[in-house]
């Protein structure tokens, strides 16, 4: 028995007046989503637990059955390892966002969405070269990633750094170790601050404040900025910082805990770091294109191919969460389609659920309503040989929570489910 784990990235959402009352996942044409939910065990979930609404970094932790809650990563760490960057215990790595600001309010925290990566990249490689420190000696490493998305890392020169400090975005707030979304966030730019005592916590505030200020002076006179703004797009003016991590988790790895050989297929750093800590084969992936229906279906078949190789193929889908953020009901509702047509078809076309048990979920609701991530639940489907159907007949969130798995009330709570499932050949 093999294990497919698809986690549709912010897919989840509330009923909208738009769509009579309906979710997206509800109101979508998702035939291959309904048949596996009508063909298994449904039940909702929420990722990390009741009243977080969590970031994907945390929330995919705790799908795979790492409590985020007890491992603290920070997001930084989990982005630089996904984008290959070299770290040490007491370097300080943050998640970073190119944003268009006036003054220091934001006014597009993800530049219109219009940033290319190879934008960035220039951007990035100007402010690696030309940013300076003078309140502590350190260096930086800055990497554009995907689109508007980036990685810094600070190290001490002789000295070390923690990460237990705010966040300059004001979108994100930290909760111990986590960082989770602000319902009402404000738009003017945090300056962070030590969040205890420490030298070491002073030290990285006072820097990653330094990096702020240094590296809107970079962006400012920057010629890419200067054309964009003549072309009428906005300028990638500023870098928010948010998700400080200092150190390397230690994560047993996934074939240990539940004999589980894993490989994953994702596009983002912060997911493909997960999979690394976690001991997962990370197949690597051409950027997905502008033609996204030919790009889920070579995900499609590359799942297919992993899963001869491995017991466990771990696939994050993108697509629904950005029309989320940005409010967009209509491209939410046709993203949705879009994984069902292009991901799902061609997979159950080929797959033989006699010898395999899928899992569909979400990471996080991504709310239109909110342009944010939410902490209401997430829908689960589970289906496979041994697993015996329940009354569902439709994968939503509504739909979903009438399952018989019921409400699984943290997220941790997935994995040894479907480890247990494929052990014994059948869901409890």
């Amino acid at each position: 028995m093999k294990l497919l784990l698809a986690v549709i990235d912010g897919a989840a959402d509330r009923p909208l007046s738009q769509l009579g009352g309906l979710t997206p996942l509800e109101y979508a044409d998702t035939p291959c989503l309904d048949l596996l939910a009508s063909r298994g065990a449904c039940g909702a979930m929420y990722p990390i637990r009741r009243g977080v609404a969590p970031e994907s970094d945390a929330a995919v932790m705790s799908i795979l059955g790492y409590d985020p809650l007890a491992y603290s990563v920070g997001r930084g760490v989990l982005e630089a390892v996904g984008a290959g960057l070299k770290l040490r215990d007491g370097d300080l790595a943050l998640r970073c966002n190119f944003v268009t600001v006036s003054g220091w309010e934001v006014v597009d925290r993800r530049v219109g969405r219009s940033l290319t990566t190879e934008e960035a990249s220039e951007l990035a490689e100007a402010v690696e070269r030309s940013v300076k420190l003078t309140s502590h000696p350190c260096d930086l490493e800055f990497k554009a990633t995907v689109g508007h998305r980036a990685v810094l890392i600070l190290r001490g020169r002789g000295f070390k750094l923690s990460a237990n400090i705010s966040n300059t975005d004001p979108a994100y707030t930290r909760l111990g170790g986590l960082s989770v979304a602000e319902a009402r966030p404000s738009r003017m730019v945090r300056w962070s601050e030590p969040l205890d005592g420490s030298l070491e916590a002073r030290r990285a505030a006072e820097m990653v404040n330094e990096f702020t200020v240094r590296s809107r002076e970079v962006l400012e006179a920057h010629p890419i900025n200067a054309r964009r703004e003549a072309e009428g797009k906005p300028r990638a003016n500023a870098i928010l910082c948010r998700d400080a991590g200092d150190q390397l988790p230690k994560l047993e790895p996934l074939e240990r805990r539940f004999g589980l050989r894993f490989a994953c297929l994702a596009d983002m750093p912060v997911e493909k770091g997960i999979a690394k800590l976690a001991g997962m084969e990370v197949e690597e992936l051409p950027p997905a294109s502008r033609e996204l229906e030919a790009s889920y279906k070579l995900r499609a078949g590359r799942a297919l191919s992993l899963l001869e190789a491995y017991e466990a193929v771990y696939v994050h889908l993108k697509g629904p969460d950005e029309p989320g953020h940005d409010g967009d009901v209509e491209r939410k509702v046709e993203a949705i389609e879009l994984v069902d047509r292009a991901f799902f078809k061609p997979l159950l076309d080929s797959l033989d659920l006699s010898k395999a048990v899928v899992c569909v979920t979400s990471d996080h609701a991504t709310p239109c309503s909110l342009k944010a991530h939410s902490d209401d639940p997430v829908p689960i489907a589970i289906c496979g040989d041994g697993v015996e159907a329940d009354e569902v007949s439709s994968f939503s969130e509504r739909a979903c929570a009438k399952g018989r798995l019921g409400l699984l009330e943290r997220g941790v709570e997935l994995m040894p489910l479907l480890a247990e499932a494929l052990r014994s050949g059948h869901l409890s």
